[in-house]
């Protein structure tokens, strides 16, 4: 399965389309806990000073230089940044994640995550025989410091040693971020460690991420903000629970999902998707575990949430699918417990939704999977019924 932002917009999954034309990097891209930042606020303050008289200005530039330092834009010192992709010296070179479980090879000494290395005889970087990997404990140490203090950074609001030191213990201070806020950081460093399936790294990031928001839920409250963003999180470990074979704890993860994202307004399409995808999954994993009635209840859940989504964003073509993928969901599972003619007039109601649904020339993605949709529907449709026993 391929992992996307929780935080981004129209987070897709197997039964929902991209837009087309969109790059799928832009999954990735954007996230909630990303502040857009101004322009630089030194440019701005030259700009503002130019325009006061001089006289006024050299009674302001003592004031404008205490407050210099935080002027600039923190930049993270081992290259982490939120704009661009850097691996820094305290990564894994081969997930690009921040190393977790760290191991070193003998006798070249690279040092990787564990999952990571496990699957090579070779080093990746130089070549060498593997003969032996042992637990870099000091080094995991070091990260493990790293990833507690990113984004929680000390800066006095004093200008000077001696400013400092007669303010003491009781000056005030400010936390300010490094390079990112702490919960985006996370997320990128565990979706970078889930594609290169380091699930166990990518499950401990994402852990981390939903204890802060959860400490941020019990000081401010259940702000739509802070639900969304859990939610989504939520719906991450789901997923790194069902890619390491925990059905039961992807459950938990997803019902927990469903639960906060439930206390939000259902105007975004956003949180709508999010919250239609988390409760499909769930369906998901009753269906393979064998209980049909606790799948089809789930589906159904689905399949109404993206019903009353239509009806307000009647003119979204994405949404047309979603229902109608929905709608097959529920009729697979009709037909799997007996329900034939309810069944069958699932699969007709969602071809009927997808012949009926016009696309703009520019919507080649979405036509295309709109056909793979049909095609699927068209064949369920033409296939014999399984036979059933008779009732006694």
């Amino acid at each position: 399965m391929t992992p996307v932002c929780p935080f981004a917009k129209a987070r897709p999954d197997d039964a929902s389309p991209r837009k087309p034309g969109e790059n799928s990097n832009k999954y990735l891209a954007e996230c909630p806990f990303s502040k857009a930042r101004s322009d630089d606020a030194a440019s701005r303050k030259a700009v503002e000073n130019s325009a006061k008289p001089q006289a006024e200005h050299d009674g302001d530039k003592a004031k404008s230089d205490s407050m210099d330092s935080a002027s600039i834009p923190p930049k993270c010192p081992f290259g982490y940044d939120a704009q661009s992709f850097k691996i820094g010296p305290l990564s894994c070179m081969i997930c690009q994640a921040l190393l977790f479980e760290c191991s070193k090879c003998t006798p070249c000494s690279h040092v990787y995550c564990k999952a990571c290395i496990s699957r090579f005889k070779d080093c990746p970087l130089c070549g060498a025989d593997i003969e032996k990997i042992e637990a870099d404990t000091t080094l995991q140490d070091v990260v493990d410091r790293f990833i507690e203090g990113h984004a929680r950074i000390k800066r006095s609001h004093t200008n000077s040693d001696k400013e400092e030191d007669e303010a003491g213990e009781n000056k005030k201070v400010i936390y300010e971020d490094v390079s990112m806020e702490r919960g985006a950081f996370l997320v990128q460093q565990a979706m970078r460690a889930f594609r290169a399936q380091n699930v166990e790294s990518a499950k401990s990031r994402l852990s981390l991420c939903a204890e802060d928001i959860r400490d941020q839920i019990e000081r401010m409250g259940n702000t739509s903000e802070l639900c969304s963003q859990l939610g989504a999180v939520l719906g991450m470990l789901g997923d790194c629970c069902r890619a390491m074979g925990d059905a039961d704890a992807a459950v938990a993860y997803f019902a927990d999902s469903v639960e906060f994202l439930m206390k939000l307004p259902m105007d975004d399409l956003e949180i709508i998707h999010t919250l239609s995808v988390s409760l499909n999954k769930i369906g998901d994993l009753k269906y393979y575990g064998g209980d049909l009635q606790a799948a089809r209840s789930y589906y159904v859940r689905s399949l109404n949430v993206r019903r009353d989504a239509v009806k307000r964003h009647s003119n979204v073509p994405s949404q047309v699918l979603d229902v109608a993928v929905s709608l097959a969901k529920v009729a697979d599972v009709d037909r799997s417990i007996g329900n034939e003619d309810v069944a069958v007039d699932g699969f007709q109601e969602a071809i009927k939704r997808l012949e009926s649904l016009t696309l703009k020339p520019e919507e080649a993605g979405l036509e295309q999977r709109r056909l793979s949709v049909l095609e699927f529907l068209n064949n369920q449709l033409s296939e014999k019924p399984p036979e059933s026993t008779p009732k006694v």
